[in-house]
Order: C-alpha cells, then structure tokens, then sequence
C-alpha cells in the first residue's frame, strides 16, 4: 500500500476532548442507553485523539477515554460495593486503555503505522482487542465487562458471533471505527478519494454480516421449562437482610407455575442464583420445602444456593434437585468476582476500605465445568445443559468449554438484587443474547429480581420480565447439538490476537530504534 503524507495531529486539549466524547460514545453503545452505532463513533474518536506522538501523553489520552467510560458503565458497583470499589474497578479497567495508548505509541514505529495510512485499519483494531481480551483475562482471572462484542446483538455485525465469537465480533467493530477515523482525517486534508472508499469499506462491513444465516431451529427436540422470578423487598445492598424472603418468594413463584401448566408439564424449574438463602442440604426444612415443591409441579427444580464446607470458605452452587432423589447433580461456580466474592490480598486492601469486611466468608473456586445432565422422561433420555452462574456468562471459555462437552441449551443463573435500578442486568442479559448466538443455543437468564428472560438460538428476546417483580415464565427451549466455528476455535483467536499484538509492539519498537541509530550515524549530527 503506498503511503500517504503525515497528518496533523490534533492538538492536546482537543485530543483530551475527543477521547472523553469517545468513551462517553462507548457508554452510550451499551444498554440502557443500547445506541449500538455509536461503538463505531467510540472507537474512530479515540483513533483521532492518538495521533499525537508522545508515549506518555497517549497513555493519558486512553486513560482519559477509559475514565468517561467505565465509571458510568459500572456505575451498579457503586450501588452494590461502595464507592471505593466503584473507582477501584473502573480506574483498574481504564487503565487498560492508556496500555492501549502506549501500545499504540510503540507500534507506530513501524514505518508502515508512522502516518495514519490504511494499515492502521488493521494494526490500530489488533491492539484494541488484544487489549481486550488481555483485560478479559488478567488480573485475577480479567473483567470481561464493556466489551465492544457486545454492543453489537442488534446490529448487523452481531451475526458474526458463531463465526467469530467475541475477538471476532470486537475485531470488525474496531475495524470499522479505524475505518471512521481514517474517513475523518482524510476529510480534513480534502482526500475525497479516500473518505469514499473508507466510508464504502466501513459500510460494506457493517451491513455484509446480514447475508449470515443463523439456524435456530431445534436438533434434538425441546426443553420445557419453567422459570421463577422470587424478587427481594429491599433492593440494592440490604437485598438479602430478610433471613427465607428469597426462598419463601421462589417457593411461592414455583406453586404459582401451575398457574400456567399443568403438573408433569415442565422438564425443569429454573431458580435463580441464590434462589434458596438457606443451603438446602444442611437444614432438612429447607430440603423438604423444595421436595414438595418439586412434587407439586412434577419436575426436578434447579436450585441457585450456597455451600459452607467445614474447611472453611464458601461455594455459589446450582442444585439439580428431583422431587424423589434431591440432589442428583451439581455445578460450583469456577469464577467468584474478586473483591465482590472474595477479596485478594485481604490484609492490605483493608488499609484502603473498610467495606472488604463486608466480605467475611471468601468465596472458593469450583473446578469442573459448567454443565449438568437432566434426567427427561418424556424425550427419553439425558439433556445435557449449561448452568453458568451470574458474571460467568462474561467469560468466553466457561461457556464455550460446556457446549463442547455437549450442552444443548445455556441457563444463565444470577442474582441481580445488590445493584438496585442500574442496568447490570440488561448490560448482562446482552451477554447471555451475544451467547446463545454464539452458541446457537437458546437461552434462559434467571434472576432474582430480574431482568429474566427467555432467548432464542438468534439472539432474539422472546419473553422478559421486568425489575423487582416476582414472575414465572413457560417456554419451550430448542435442542441443539451442532457446534459453531466459534465454538470450536475456542481461546486460539484471543491467542491470535494477543500474539500479533505483541509483535506489531515489538516491531514498533524495533523500526523506532533502527531509525535513532541511523540518525546518530548521519554525519555532522548530534
């Protein structure tokens, strides 16, 4: 490609100024705000805003970008763990995008990179997602949240999700949003050839992803199930200070299925996480209540409870619990949320918040994979199904790892109660949307208070509730078996990625250092 001729960098105040419209831009893309178009704006503005050199003041420009976004994007952390966990996260999250500035700084020493040409369009999108899946997964595991893949489940480029996955859907957006960027600075030096093919390119990509057909029809049958949405008389943090409110409202929402069908109808009741505030296998009352409720409606019910071992410690555990047998399989959650369930390096994080002692019991690990089996007599046979638990649904390969295993359908168990009117529940419910494309699964998200709802294979929202209401749903869940190529790819595109990220960061480097020691050559130069 040949190269065009430099551009003028945007000045200092006015990078600072597109960096913040930038991530404002990116918040705007997630729900409830839901503009899916402006993650295109989001990332063009922050592509602009680098054109300055300098690899400390770019590091700035991305923290700028990252700090209009994450604190209002996670702003239900607020309502939920206080305000020093609030900034604590969104600082951390932020800090990841001045990696990207710096990473960015480092490559354009490449001489290919050096002047804004078109294979910035390519360079420019690998850092951005390298960075995204290194925060996706470092430290502690990484915090998936505000991923650019997932703004995009209505929006054409969404149907790239069982091709690509997440790195792949992030990779066309960033793609298109360079693309932008590209269009503006060649608008600015009146390139009228290039803002047309750069629109063009841009266009074409956003909307070819509608020729992608989505198969949702059912493979091996269907599920029927029904799901039971408890509420809490106290949203936000004081959710859970009424000792069997959680459980009494969900034994309460199961009788009231037969409302709905008739007993021996469904193949499964789906509870919530944290359905149960009591461990059903400890206190017999407790176990019994489920039993008959199980009876009555004639199917084993999927518990959300908690687990205290003698050893100490904590479990987050779904139970397949039968009307006759009680527990006949089990999942403990593989992902506690750091500082959320459990808190690393307690002893010095204490100095800073008194609010970790709000956490008293850590949360432990669990170590098999998030599926379970359930036993239907009217298919005749084991249904394999994913039981993912709450901020789980975030991470690519706990639910990548369940469908290849042989899952059929994605069960999204979360208790949304602690964070009150904010929109961590719609900004998860677009998680499970982007997973059952992804997957070709349909899928149920089952919450406390809510949002619930049912989802087909396509992404598509086929029944919701609302927030802190108790309700049921009744739905018939297509069997599917097949996988998709995002499926089976697994974690070798975030490799990918993060590899050719790391070299166009050493190549940067390497271009940079060849042209200071050609330059200390040249005579008569100092």
């Amino acid at each position: 490609m040949p190269r065009s001729s430099p551009v003028p960098a945007p000045g200092r105040i006015l990078s600072l100024l597109l960096a913040a419209a930038g991530g404002a831009a990116l918040f705007l893309s997630f729900p409830d705000a839901d503009v899916w178009g402006l993650v295109f704006v989001a990332v063009a503005l922050l592509y602009v805003a680098l054109q300055r050199r300098g690899l400390w003041w770019n590091a700035l420009v991305g923290l700028v970008f990252g700090l209009a976004f994450f604190p209002a994007h996670l702003w239900w952390s607020n309502i939920a763990a206080g305000v020093v966990a609030w900034i604590a996260l969104s600082v951390a999250s932020a800090l990841f995008l001045a990696l990207l500035g710096v990473a960015w700084s480092l490559a354009r020493g490449l001489r290919a990179l050096s002047r804004a040409g078109w294979w910035d369009a390519v360079a420019f999108p690998v850092l951005f997602v390298g960075v995204e899946a290194f925060r996706s997964a470092w430290p502690w595991g990484g915090f998936p949240w505000g991923r650019l893949a997932f703004t995009q489940v209505d929006s054409p480029v969404g149907r790239l999700a069982p091709l690509g996955g997440t790195v792949g859907v992030s990779f066309v957006v960033a793609v298109v949003g360079t693309l932008l960027g590209i269009v503006v600075l060649r608008a600015v030096r009146l390139r009228v050839l290039g803002v047309v093919v750069g629109t063009a390119v841009a266009f074409v990509l956003v909307v070819a992803p509608l020729s992608v057909g989505l198969d949702v029809l059912p493979q091996d049958g269907e599920l029927k199930v029904g799901m039971v949405q408890g509420n809490v008389s106290k949203p936000g943090a004081s959710a859970f200070d009424n000792a069997g409110e959680v459980l009494r409202n969900h034994l309460a929402g199961t009788y009231d299925l037969l409302d709905k069908v008739q007993p021996g109808d469904l193949d499964m009741v789906i509870w919530p996480e944290n359905g149960s505030d009591y461990d059903p296998q400890q206190y017999k009352d407790v176990g019994d209540a489920i039993t008959s409720a199980a009876k009555a409606v004639g199917a084993p019910i999927l518990v959300g409870a908690q687990e205290y071992p003698k050893t100490g410690g904590r479990y987050n555990v779904s139970l397949l619990w039968d009307p006759d047998k009680g527990v006949i399989d089990r999942y403990v959650k593989q992902h506690p949320v750091p500082f959320g369930e459990y808190i690393p390096l307690r002893s010095f994080v204490s100095h800073f918040s008194a609010s970790v002692d709000e956490v008293q019991t850590d949360m432990l690990p669990g170590h098999g994979p998030a599926i379970m089996e359930l036993p239907s007599t009217r298919l005749g046979r084991d249904v394999p199904f994913s039981t993912v638990i709450c901020f789980e649904v975030a991470y690519d390969s706990i639910v990548e790892q369940s469908v290849k295993l042989g899952s059929e359908v994605l069960l999204v168990q979360t208790n949304n109660a602690s964070f009150g009117y904010t929109a961590e529940s719609t900004q998860q419910l677009e998680m499970t949307r982007f997973r059952a494309m992804e997957t070709g699964r349909a899928a149920v998200q089952a919450s406390t208070v809510g949002v619930s709802a049912v989802v087909s294979p396509s992404g598509i929202v086929l029944q919701r509730t609302g927030l802190f209401e108790p309700a049921q749903l009744v739905a018939d869940l297509p069997l599917r078996t097949s996988i998709t190529p995002a499926v089976r790819a697994g974690e070798w595109p975030a490799r990918a990625v993060g590899t050719v990220a790391v070299l166009l960061v050493i190549g940067g480097m390497i271009g940079s250092l060849r042209r200071a020691l050609a330059r200390r050559r040249l005579p008569g130069e100092r």
